[in-house]
């Protein structure tokens, strides 16, 4: 396969575990080289990793025509900001107020960088590639150390004042649960409650370790469908796709989480909506895994590189 005609694109999936960064064309075989490093906690320790390893790879396959970034967050994506590309008030230890984007900028002078959430990121990449070809009003959910919520309206990504945090809305108290949540400001936000690191802790053990009834998982599940008729009342999106490690279930899996999630979400939808999408075979298409699997955020970040440069592609829906 020849690819001498076709611009070359960088790519980080910035996360809150690992920075996974790529060089290529698109996903899959077209991916030319790939790496992950550690988030750690110091960032400017880290970003000269990144910047050294892209110097490497222009040297290897020659230059960049853009890089995007997917990044955790919270984030400034506002251009205009005196702290545009900065992290903000993560609770993740060293990275408060980190710089994302400059050392990028400095480094590699010349090539354009789009910056956007890693949920956004996620969420163009199946939008392009993947499990939301073709539809023009979807969310992303990423559920993983953290929650975090991308879609777009439209045609477009979601953006505003700053950008959707979706992992962080307010759930009610399911009867007889004490466990008062994991987030560090909210408590029992759904990130306080359904992210991994809540769910080893109510459930005192690693979540990939938790047998498939264990009451953490039903907890887990309970509030999840919560979360997501919360999602689909105000956003009404024609498909809700739900990503990172979380979803795997441990000992449960995946097909189990998602099976058990459907029919939660349809009893807390009470039958309220009106919807080919919410009936029981509707909910099949309706809430799914990510067809990209673990790649949705790297592809996406390579499409958010790409949109600088190409026009996006028009959608069918209406």
């Amino acid at each position: 396969m020849t690819h001498s005609h076709q611009p070359l694109w960088g790519a980080i999936e910035a996360g809150g575990t690992k920075f996974v960064c790529v060089v290529g064309y698109g996903p899959g075989e077209r991916l030319l080289a790939r790496q992950q490093f550690a988030t750690g906690a110091n960032p400017a320790a880290l970003m000269q990793q990144v910047v050294t390893w892209f110097l490497a790879r222009q040297a290897e396959h020659g230059a960049l025509a853009g890089l995007g970034v997917a990044s955790f967050g919270p984030v400034d994506l506002h251009p205009a900001s005196r702290t545009y590309g900065q992290i903000t008030t993560t609770p993740k230890p060293g990275w408060q107020n980190a710089d994302i984007l400059g050392p990028l900028r400095s480094a590699l002078a010349g090539i354009p960088i789009a910056l956007d959430t890693d949920v956004n990121g996620a969420a163009l990449g199946e939008h392009r590639w993947g499990a939301a070809q073709g539809l023009d009003d979807f969310v992303y959910i990423t559920a993983g150390t953290g929650i975090g919520g991308g879609g777009m309206a439209r045609g477009r990504l979601l953006h505003g004042m700053v950008h959707p945090e979706m992992g962080h809305l307010g759930l009610p108290r399911i009867a007889g649960d004490t466990f008062e949540g994991a987030c560090p400001f909210h408590g029992r936000c759904w990130e306080g409650l359904c992210s991994g690191p809540a769910i080893a802790q109510r459930a005192g053990r690693p979540a990939e370790t938790i047998p498939p009834d264990d009451p953490a998982w039903d907890l887990t599940i309970r509030y999840m469908a919560h979360a997501l008729a919360n999602i689909t009342y105000v956003l009404s999106p024609r498909k809700i796709i739900l990503g990172g490690s979380v979803r795997k279930a441990g000992l449960l899996g995946e097909e189990a989480l998602f099976q058990q999630l459907r029919l939660r979400l349809r009893e807390v939808l009470a039958g309220y909506i009106a919807s080919p999408a919410l009936t029981q075979d509707g909910i099949e298409t309706f809430v799914v895994p990510p067809t990209l699997g673990d790649d949705a955020g790297i592809c996406g970040a390579i499409a958010l590189a790409a949109q600088q440069i190409e026009p996006p592609a028009p959608s069918s829906s209406n």
